[in-house]
């Protein structure tokens, strides 16, 4: 078994730790904000991605758009549990990727979802965007873990810039975003 996973990680198929390099991190202030933009994205990377740590008061999803594309022009899928039910949703057309960080959403101002949302070939010219993330939190003393794909199929371009906004409300004070590009 050890030898399969020498050879998937020799492959190049998973990042290595030091394959992460910082890009930009932004910690929500006081009062909260209506959004969290990394603009400038430079393109020497393959992958990017996302480390999230929010909370909202009145939403349980993060919604995210590429290049300022707030047109019908993503899909998304998720399938999640809460350790006593599963649920699994999806569609087309909509005018952004969705983060069910299910943390603290709206359960208790102290109580914060994290998420890892990976964004794929991000420089590419010649393809639509794909993304993955895995998230989850405590609800309250009610554990829940969501995972999500998503799809931004407008004319294939370079990511250049990201904006995260929360469905409804503000994002909370002390949520923390990072941006990592990965080699």
């Amino acid at each position: 078994m050890l030898n399969n996973i020498a050879a998937l990680l020799d492959s190049g198929a998973v990042a290595a730790v030091g394959d992460y390099e910082s890009i930009a991190t932004s910690v929500v202030g006081a009062g909260g904000s209506t959004s969290i933009s990394f603009l400038s994205i430079a393109g020497t990377y393959k992958h990017l991605q996302l480390r999230i740590i929010a909370n909202s008061s009145t939403t349980d999803a993060l919604l995210v758009r590429f290049n300022g594309d707030s047109g019908a022009n993503y899909a998304r899928h998720r399938i999640d549990g809460s350790g006593s039910s599963a649920t699994a949703v999806g569609g087309g057309g909509t005018t952004s990727i969705g983060i069910a960080v299910t943390g603290g959403f709206p359960a208790t101002a102290s109580t914060f979802g994290a998420a890892v949302f990976d964004i794929l070939d991000y420089t590419s010219t010649n393809k639509n965007k794909t993304t993955r993330c895995l998230n989850g939190g405590d609800k309250n003393g009610s554990g829940y873990i969501s995972f999500e794909s998503g799809l931004w199929y407008a004319t294939p371009a370079a990511i250049t810039s990201i904006t995260i906004t929360p469905a409804s409300g503000n994002i909370a004070q002390y949520s923390h975003f990072a941006l990592y590009g990965v080699k």
